[in-house]
């Protein structure tokens, strides 16, 4: 995958899910929940597919691109 980005999604009940996913999902993601869309998204993830219940979700967290965990020189 060459564009990706990290999501997390929150689904009612608590459950929350992170994953790293192709550009093109996660914008998939943002128009269906815009549109107030039923059933379900598959995503494309860096490490397989996710089908998304977007009835249940509760909040997507679209980290930015330049966020990495760690320390850098300072």
């Amino acid at each position: 995958m060459a564009d990706q980005i990290r999501l997390e999604i929150a689904f009612d009940g608590g459950q929350i899910m992170g994953a790293l996913v192709s550009l093109a999902s996660a914008d998939e993601l943002d128009r269906a929940l815009e549109s107030g869309r039923d059933g379900s998204l598959t995503l494309e993830a860096a490490d397989g597919r996710y089908t998304v219940a977007l009835r249940r979700v509760v909040y997507v967290k679209r980290f930015a691109r330049e966020s990495r965990v760690g320390f850098g020189s300072q």
